[in-house]
């Protein structure tokens, strides 16, 4: 493995499910631990680092609120649930002796800082790891549409999507065995295949703007380290 990252700056999304470990809910410090380091050793290896955090270990709009509530609100419950995802990853970090510091879409000082541009890149530029909480701060739009705008604005140059299986497949390799995984796929064929790599919104636009993703499984968190030093570590989404 390289001991310098491929990458000057990357935003990593985490899903509010994988930092419940196996329990599907709440938090687990340990696995967060683990993230967390290697999250520490990207940074050491020169690597800029920005984190979006989902909110499902406590709450999914959608699924959740369907049929039940307002979609809106509903939504709005779900961003608050990725702020206190951010706030114990924080942290956790904090405690680890990482820098880091929570942004989120929508104004609440108490807790956090409101997220800019400029702040988020002059934090990143001093060391910090810029966590962010609260979506895009609208509803209707997913965690991972967070994420592909917030690595568009800080000029990310990949995103990198943390998930429960290994990369990008022709089929759910949960259901279908002869699901063939992908090492490298251009974002057009993502689009035309509705292959499930991230919703049609988020692909659509770090396809735009020229990012490219990479997805891999975090059940080993080293695997966060392998990707961003290069290795083929899942599956490269392109151009």
């Amino acid at each position: 493995m390289n001991d310098k990252s491929a990458y000057r700056r990357v935003l990593i999304k985490v899903s509010g499910e994988a930092l419940a470990g196996g329990s599907g809910t709440g938090l687990d410090f340990d696995f967060i631990g683990q993230v967390c380091l290697a999250i520490r050793d990207c940074t050491a290896m020169g690597a800029q680092v920005a984190l979006v955090v989902g909110g499902g270990n406590f709450w999914r709009g959608v699924k959740d609120g369907e049929g039940r509530m307002e979609r809106s609100r509903a939504d709005h419950m779900g961003m608050l649930a990725t702020v206190m995802n951010a706030l114990a990853v924080c942290d956790k970090m904090e405690r680890m002796g990482i820098p880091a510091v929570v942004m989120t879409a929508v104004e609440m000082k108490t807790f956090a800082e409101p997220y800019t541009r400029r702040d988020a890149v002059a934090a990143l530029e001093a060391g910090k790891v810029v966590i962010f909480g609260g979506g895009t701060g609208c509803p209707y739009f997913s965690t991972d549409t967070a994420a592909a705008l917030r690595a568009c604005e800080i000029g990310a140059d990949a995103l990198l999507l943390a998930k429960n299986v290994d990369g990008v497949y022709s089929a759910d390799p949960r259901t279908d065995p002869a699901a063939v995984k992908y090492d490298e796929i251009p974002y057009g064929e993502v689009l035309a295949r509705h292959l499930n790599v991230m919703d049609m919104t988020a692909t659509s636009l770090a396809m735009d703007n020229g990012i490219p993703t990479v997805v891999f499984a975090l059940a080993d968190p080293r695997n966060i380290v392998r990707v961003v030093s290069g290795e083929n570590a899942g599956t490269r989404v392109v151009l």
